[in-house]
Parts: structure tokens; sequence; C-alpha cells
């Protein structure tokens, strides 16, 4: 059988303040047409279907009227998608009952039954291949936040997060092994960061606490494919493990980077081969090079794009290296970018010199660069001698972490 793994399509994101809707509308006619043409029997949707928690009712119009379309044109196709840390876990499950009817799996969160036991059914989905018969079990485990795990007091040197996120897969795995057959496959599909993953500038956040929170490998031991969301740049952290990334660049530092999904094949039970389907691009990015003002301006007056429609116009980002701050530079670039067919994204600039406060010993650093630890880091270091200790910034981070929960 053929499945196709995506994840982290953000629908609703904005880049700078620019809508990709189009991008998006783009993306989900060329996966529809790819699903058809590659005769795929089961889709997986690894998390991030959405940019926010709350997002605009446009978001869910692409997505419903994506579920629906393929239901029409390929009725036998396995549909299974799940929550990532961007998504409201309420709100994906508040259709599950109706999407269920038209046999759609969209998983939101995890749950337990009156006695506190992880209810498994909802998590476990059979996949059909071409001829109608069960060839694999996915085990859907949405986004796990630290509200959802319940562990037993552990001994010294074990973390509390990792190992609760392990019991949950342990238990969700072990059922999934249950139900499968001779020949059917187990998929584990998850939205987590692993050890040793990598990230992309910008544009990820870290989920559960951060690297020290970063999950291990063997968590999904027992499945013959592992489909993780949340990384945007597609890598295999171990053997049958992999990141779809997402399927458009969402910073403007992935402009060089090409983005793909996955197909995975299975065979008799056994994974066969995994084979990158890149994503043609619908908007260009152009990010200038590091340069001063007169530089920039002279590369903006040497740019000769096509006319387009304007949700269709490539992005740009004008980094800028300056002595020192200078009068006037968003209104003389876009002075010079008048009558262009191109949207100004992002003015990026820096400053030379040695850097005081947050300037992280090097360059002067917008905030918008910063990841909250981060500025924890560079603001401990400002008020005391050294680095926090490990301890102090594992606290930090389970408060930001709690703050998101909630307001999620």
């Amino acid at each position: 059988m053929k499945i196709l793994h995506t994840a982290d399509w953000h629908l609703g994101h904005q880049l700078h303040g620019h809508d990709r809707r189009f991008e998006h509308d783009a993306f989900l006619d060329w996966l529809t047409d790819t699903l058809k043409a590659r005769q795929i029997d089961a889709l997986l949707v690894a998390g991030d279907l959405f940019d926010t928690a709350n997002p605009p009712a446009s978001a869910w119009q692409q997505l419903y009227r994506f579920l629906a379309r393929l239901r029409a044109e390929m009725p036998n196709l396995d549909m299974v998608l799940i929550g990532g840390n961007h998504d409201s876990p309420s709100k994906l499950d508040a259709p599950h009952e109706l999407l269920r009817a038209f046999d759609l799996h969209l998983v939101g969160s995890i749950s337990r039954d009156k006695d506190g036991q992880l209810e498994t059914d909802r998590l476990l989905v059979p996949l059909h291949d071409n001829e109608g018969k069960v060839a694999a079990w996915c085990a859907a485990v949405p986004f796990l936040r630290s509200s959802d795990l319940r562990v037993e007091p552990l001994a010294e040197g074990r973390d509390r997060l990792i190992e609760g996120v392990r019991q949950i897969y342990a238990e969700v795995l072990a059922e999934g092994r249950k139900r499968c057959e001779q020949d059917q496959a187990l998929i584990a599909m998850g939205h987590a960061y692993l050890a040793a993953g990598q990230l992309s500038e910008l544009s990820e956040r870290r989920v559960l606490g951060g690297n020290q929170h970063a999950l291990p490998a063997d968590i999904f031991t027992g499945a013959d494919y592992t489909a993780l969301g949340h990384l945007h740049l597609a890598q295999r952290p171990a053997e049958g493990v992999h990141y779809s990334g997402s399927p458009l660049p969402l910073s403007l530092t992935e402009t060089g980077y090409r983005h793909q999904v996955l197909e995975v094949t299975l065979e008799a039970g056994q994974l066969a081969a995994v084979e990158a389907i890149p994503v043609p691009r619908s908007v260009e990015m152009i990010r200038l090079p590091l340069g001063s003002l007169d530089e920039a301006l002279a590369a903006i007056d040497a740019l000769e794009l096509p006319d387009r429609p304007q949700e269709a116009q490539p992005f740009l980002e004008v980094r800028l290296l300056l002595p020192k701050p200078e009068a006037r530079i968003r209104e003389r670039i876009l002075a010079a970018l008048a009558g262009k067919p191109v949207r100004l994204a992002r003015i990026n600039t820096q400053y030379q010199g040695s850097g005081q406060g947050l300037a992280d010993g090097r360059e002067r650093r917008r905030l918008d660069e910063l990841s909250p630890t981060e500025v924890f880091r560079l603001c401990y270091q400002r008020q005391f001698e050294g680095e926090p200790e490990v301890g102090l910034v594992a606290s930090f981070e389970e408060i930001l972490e709690q703050v998101k929960e909630a307001g999620a």
C-alpha cells in the first residue's frame, strides 16, 4: 500500500502581515492531484493543521473544502489528521462525530475514561490498501501537553515529561500491535521534537520543555514507520522515523530550502520505500544580500520581475548591515519598490560593532528573532554573571509551556 505523509500546513499563516491563502490553495490543489496520480491509499497529516489556536474562518473553510473534495474524488482514501502544538485540541475535536460519519479521522487530543485509563480506540485507525483490505494500523497520537501525562514519582535522573510521553506511546503502540494481523504494518504518528532534530531558524516553536525535553527516538520502538510533524525541515532522526517537513516555507530563512511530502510504500507489513516528492512553490521568495542601504537600493533597482496578481507576487526581504541607524530607511526602500510586482515582507537591519544588552556578543538582534528562552538567558547574563543553571532554565520553560496551554 501507499501512504502520503505530510505535516505542518499552518493554514491561516501570515508572513510578516501578508496572507498565504493563495499559496495554501495552490498546495492543496497540487496535493489532491498528487494523491490521485500516485494512487495513494492513505493520507497522514501529522499536526499543525493551523497556524494558531484560533484560526480565521477562511482557514477552516480551506481544510473542510479540501477534505470534502478528497472524499468525493477519492472515496476509498483513508485520511488521518492529528493536532499539533499550534492547534486547539478542543476545536479540532468538536466535529469528531460528524467527520467520523464520513470516515475522516481528526484527532485533537487524547482522552481517558472515568478511571483515568487512556482510551486507545479513537487513536488507532485501520488503513486499507487498494483492494480494500486492512494493510496497516495507524497509532494517531496528537501533540501531548504536560496536562495529558500521568506518571508516578520517578527515580532521580529520569525526566517526568519524557517518561509521560513514553508511557502513552507505549500503551497505544502495544494495543496497535495486538490488532495487527500477519502482514499488517504498524504506523506511529505524532507531533513532537526529537533529540538531534534540526530546527528551522525563526519558524518553529519548541514543544514540551525545550531542548532538555527533546524526545528520544526509541519512544517509537515497535512501529514499522513513524510519521512526525513539528520540525519544518524534512529529516530522518532515526531509522524508520521521518519528519515530512512543512510544504510551504514558514520563514524567510527557508528561501533556499525545497519543501516536500513523503510517499511511503509498505509491502507485506514492512517498510519498503520512502520517496520525497518536492512541493512546487507558487510564490517566490527573494532575500537581498546583506549590505549597505545604497547596495540594497541598487539591488532593488536591478530586479526584473514579470507582472503577477498581487497574491502571487514574490516576497522580498531587504537585509541591511549599517554602522549606525539611518533616517527614512523604510521610506526610501518603498519608494524604490514603487511599481515593481513584489511585496516587501521585511527589512532586516543589523548594526556593526560589539553590541550590548540583548546583543549576544555579536550583533544586535531583533526581539522577534529570539525565543523566550534566549531572552531569559540574555537578561540573566545582563543582570548576573555567567549562564543560568539548567534547573532554572527548565523551570522557566515549564512555566512558559503552562502559559501557552492556558491560552490555547
